[in-house]
């Protein structure tokens, strides 16, 4: 596996692939999450480029990005141990050579703005443009996301859309603990007992999934009751909300696409979830 971390050894790695490249960007700290997701870019593409880099602009709070778990020999073991045969592990200079202060930002309006992007604001301004960036640098056919951060995943799809940008978006299903918990880095976080607590957001979210099932349409109470289970179980909620899938508009009382999402604050981590609901 070849490591480089200029923009120009990345470019020159790149030009002597022959074939389909598909990019995994992450933030390192990888899990059997990131992994899925490498396995998956094996399968649509011929070449695997993953970069591990811990965007600053798309913290909020300078404490969070400090915090934030870096492991990158770790991280780059386990791409070894899954073929992948080129990363892109960049220094903050070399991804803003300018400072992010005076530096080209790249924002998807209304997606954005709702939800995480409420939450924290910025921080999709900052993922579109680290996203962005990384596919201008790598130029890859294909990249691969998790549905985990289906917000995410959405923006993404609308940038390149609207930016007409000939990669194809794959998401890949959320990987679970056994208990349902959504594997994440920010699962770190948490001591035994919150660990214990955590799973009441999937619960919550499996919870009001089922309602949806049995024909249950009063959106504002299914969502009020689950931000009460949530509650109850000792975590503190940020959001929850039932959605239509396609672009997170309300949905009709007719509708048969929903994506339920839910975040939530236990300690000093803030988790979020989904679940997708076709009917």
């Amino acid at each position: 596996m070849k490591q480089v971390t200029s923009v120009a050894q990345l470019r020159e790695a790149v030009a002597g692939l022959r074939g389909r490249i598909a990019l995994v960007p992450t933030m390192g700290n990888l899990h059997e999450g990131h992994l899925t997701l490498v396995r998956r870019a094996r399968e649509i593409a011929d070449h695997v480029v993953v970069s591990i880099f811990v965007n600053p602009l798309q913290f909020d709070r300078e404490q969070d990005l400090q915090a934030y778990p870096r492991t990158e020999e770790q991280d780059l073991d386990l791409l070894r141990s899954e073929g992948v045969e080129l990363t892109f592990t960049p220094s903050t200079e070399a991804i803003y050579p300018h400072s992010m202060d005076v530096h080209t930002r790249v924002e998807v309006p209304g997606l954005s703005d709702i939800f995480c992007g409420e939450s924290r604001p910025g921080h999709f301004v900052g993922v579109a443009t680290i996203v962005c960036k990384l596919f201008n640098m790598v130029q890859p056919q294909a990249a691969v996301f998790g549905r985990k951060d289906f917000q995410q995943l959405l923006i993404i799809r609308r940038m390149v859309e609207d930016l007409a940008m000939p990669i194809e978006i794959a998401g890949v299903d959320t990987v679970r603990e056994a208990d349902g918990l959504a594997m994440s880095s920010r699962n770190n976080y948490l001591d035994p007992q919150q660990r214990k607590i955590a799973p009441a957001l999937f619960h919550a979210l499996q919870h009001t999934a089922e309602a949806l099932r049995q024909s249950e349409r009063h959106y504002a109470e299914l969502e009020e009751n689950a931000t009460q289970l949530i509650a109850a179980a000792g975590m503190t909620p940020d959001y929850f909300s039932i959605r239509r899938a396609s672009d997170l508009g309300k949905p009709a009382q007719s509708e048969t696409g929903f994506v339920i999402l839910g975040a939530a604050f236990l300690g000093m981590a803030r988790l979020i979830d989904n679940l997708e609901v076709n009917l």
